[in-house]
């Protein structure tokens, strides 16, 4: 298993979700979370249907997808293939 710096609840571990990132010890990948509260973005809601999460766990999610949509993305030439 594998964290992320500053994250202590979002883990990579390739033998769970095939290594998505998850909030550490609920096996819910970080993109089903975000999945969840763009469909319903009451923390409340979420909470009763995940109840193992824990505010911190949607806030450093939250937190870890910003960061991921502030990096660079360099485009692969699909030419050169």
């Amino acid at each position: 298993m594998r964290a992320f710096a500053g994250f202590d609840r979002i883990v990579t571990d390739p033998d769970v979700l095939d290594g998505k990132p998850c909030v550490r010890g609920t096996r819910l990948s970080v993109e089903r979370v975000l999945e969840v509260l763009a469909e319903q973005p009451s923390q409340e809601d979420l909470q009763a249907d995940y109840p193992q999460l824990t505010a911190e766990d949607v806030r450093q999610v939250l937190l870890f997808a910003s960061r991921l949509a502030g990096e660079k993305i360099i485009p692969l030439d699909s030419s050169a293939a």
